[in-house]
């Protein structure tokens, strides 16, 4: 990945004649830059002078205001996105991360409850669907034969604009045919089942466990793919305790607080 570093001997050698200082020093010094910029970035952040959310000042200003180079600055920020504090989108900015969300695990998990609860709009957004075979896992779990006709939906929850988990939901055909569609218009997989005539539904089982994400999965929530993620592998059942959905969902671990509900009626 890196450039060669060629011949260590020669290049000492050819520093020591034609610069003052050795090249191990002026290494240190740039390494001891990009660190001290990201030092007073974090602390600009902890003081509130950059609130969550927050868009930062473009690679150029922030240059202009350290005095340093793009590549120097671009460090500094990819440090602070891999401590969590900041995170990158392409063409667009770097964004302070916002706070973390707690979100319910309990009986009856809805995503725009959650977040209402936590005074946050929050809707889903359908990234891809499409019909597929069932797994012997995903038919395991919805009590179907391997190879049953499922429809996939992947979706982004978000909340507040800020992408919160990523899901991957399989539900059983032909009984949600058109859940799709009413996923897709009102951002609601509530609303979906109400249409096909579920007007309750119960989280049966939830399992959580902390890994690295997909190129893909960190892409979507807008984190580096070196920070881990709470993967969510969980099954919904209607009233009559049969199984009506399985979901894995990734949620971005610094910004979502998961608390399993015991006591939720």
């Amino acid at each position: 990945m890196g450039a060669s570093l060629g011949n260590p001997c020669v290049s000492f050698m050819t520093a020591q004649a034609t610069a003052s200082t050795p090249a191990p020093a002026d290494a240190a010094q740039r390494d001891s830059f990009w660190s001290r910029i990201a030092q007073e970035l974090a602390a600009a952040i902890g003081q509130g002078l950059y609130a969550p959310g927050i868009k930062l000042p473009s690679e150029h200003q922030l240059a202009a205001q350290f005095g340093a180079n793009r590549h120097t600055i671009r460090r500094a920020l990819a440090h602070l996105g891999h401590s969590g504090l900041v995170r990158s989108t392409q063409g667009s900015g770097t964004y302070v991360e916002n706070l973390a969300v707690d979100l319910a695990l309990g009986k009856r998990t809805r995503h725009r409850q959650n977040l209402a609860q936590a005074g946050l709009r929050g809707e889903l957004r359908v990234i891809r669907r499409q019909t597929v075979s069932a797994t012997s896992e995903q038919a395991l779990a919805l009590q179907l034969a391997a190879g049953s006709t499922l429809l996939y939906l992947q979706v982004v929850g978000e909340g507040a604009g800020q992408p919160l988990h990523v899901s991957e939901r399989y539900f059983p055909l032909p009984r949600f045919a058109q859940l799709a569609d009413i996923v897709e218009a009102t951002g609601s997989i509530t609303a979906g089942f109400a249409h096909h005539g579920v007007s309750d539904y119960m989280r049966q089982e939830s399992q959580v466990s902390a890994r690295l994400p997909s190129k893909e999965v960190a892409q979507l929530l807008g984190q580096s793919a070196t920070r881990p993620v709470l993967l969510v592998k969980s099954l919904n059942i209607d009233t009559e305790h049969k199984p009506i959905e399985f979901a894995c969902a990734w949620f971005a671990g610094d910004r979502v607080t998961l608390t399993v509900n015991h006591h939720e009626n």
